[in-house]
């Protein structure tokens, strides 16, 4: 039996490989410029966010919105400067002991009477060792953990390149409206104007409530701490509200930080008493503070979060999981605006084929065919 073999011939036409080619070399081109990529996200995005603080200092005081652009973002920048001269020093000194004195916590919570009846399943080496680790790596100066000594010139350009990109695009966000509306026919104009300020508003309701939320759950999580006497309060708030920014698990995280923390600093009642007031917040916070303060901005399922979270996180590090719920949520007003038109087809539709199912054969009403003459 003879057996018939078969040459496959593949083509590749030139434009094909012209294609190939200019892809590869955005791609390549992309990712040699990611750093001013992320700089230029990062200003629009400030932009968006605080589209509504410009809008309404302009509107109370009887501004322009060229001055009051430059109000609202370099009066943000001079004050976020004032804090950190203020409290970066004692924020970052309060950290390093926090991370030095990881090891010792960790052997506290191993000999603590009130979990000897975990027993030693050998998690508790891996978790010391880790400890220890990072310790040693977390140098004992301000200034080595800062990094002052190495990129402070690239952080103040880029610092400057953000603020005033944001600035800039604030001041001429009207005439790029007009010139984006200028070249697009009406109906086309109006959905991209209405898709633009859905868009502002959820990107600037959402930055402006996340911040205020953090800062909530920042100061009760690490005034409680205070007054349980731990001697890491300072570091215990920030932990919290940096981690309140991640939605859905931060505040978790933050609790599985500042419990056993306190439960090897102070004992039990205070570990109790500090597992009291994260759940109590975390109810107060998603009931109340994030419903008054954001409304429906962000209105995306939990599943959608996570996955723009990991998404985001992955190519843009915690930057990109921080920004990861407006992004999310201003693609969903996109996808929504596009397939609108269709669902309403197909809702007039269904409604149709329900209104001819429920008459009776004999009311029926005639179809296209049967109007039209035969030929």
């Amino acid at each position: 039996m003879r057996v018939r073999r078969h040459a496959v011939e593949f083509t590749v036409g030139v434009r094909t490989l012209i294609t190939i080619a200019l892809v590869t070399t955005v791609a390549v081109a992309l990712v040699s410029i990611r750093e001013a990529l992320l700089i230029v996200f990062t200003g629009v995005f400030l932009a968006f966010v605080f589209e509504l603080p410009v809008r309404l200092v302009s509107r109370v005081f009887k501004l322009g919105r060229s001055v009051s652009a430059v109000i609202v973002v370099l009066g943000s920048a001079v004050a976020v400067a004032l804090l950190a001269l203020v409290l970066l020093v004692p924020l970052v000194s309060s950290m390093i002991d926090f991370l030095k004195g990881l090891p010792q916590i960790v052997q506290d919570l191993q000999d603590s009477s009130e979990l000897s009846w975990l027993g030693d399943s050998g998690a508790a080496g891996n978790v010391q060792d880790g400890s220890q680790s990072l310790a040693h790596t977390i140098p004992d100066a301000v200034s080595a953990f800062l990094g002052v000594a190495g990129d402070a010139f690239g952080t103040a350009l880029a610092i400057f390149t953000i603020v005033f990109l944001a600035m800039f695009l604030l001041v001429d966000m009207p005439r790029l409206k007009g010139a984006a509306a200028s070249v697009l026919m009406p109906g086309d104009a109006d959905r991209m104007l209405w898709l633009w300020e859905q868009i502002t508003k959820t990107v600037s309701r959402w930055a402006l409530g996340a911040a205020f939320i953090a800062v909530c759950a920042g100061t009760i999580q690490g005034t409680t701490a205070w007054i349980l006497g731990s001697s890491y309060a300072l570091a215990l708030g920030v932990i919290a509200g940096l981690l309140d920014l991640i939605p859905n698990i931060g505040a978790t995280i933050a609790g599985f930080i500042l419990v056993p923390t306190l439960l090897a600093e102070e004992g039990l009642t205070a570990a109790l008493i500090m597992l009291a007031v994260v759940l109590i917040y975390q109810q107060v916070e998603n009931n109340f503070l994030t419903p008054t303060v954001q409304g429906k901005a962000v209105d995306i399922s939990g599943f959608f979060v996570m996955l723009g979270v990991t998404v985001f996180g992955a190519l843009l590090g915690v930057f990109g999981a921080l920004v990861a719920v407006p992004v999310t949520a201003s693609l969903q007003i996109v996808v929504r605006m596009i397939t609108e038109e269709r669902r309403a087809h197909v809702a007039a539709a269904r409604a149709e084929l329900g209104a001819v199912a429920a008459v009776p054969d004999g009311d029926a009403p005639p179809t296209q065919a049967a109007l039209t003459p035969p030929a």
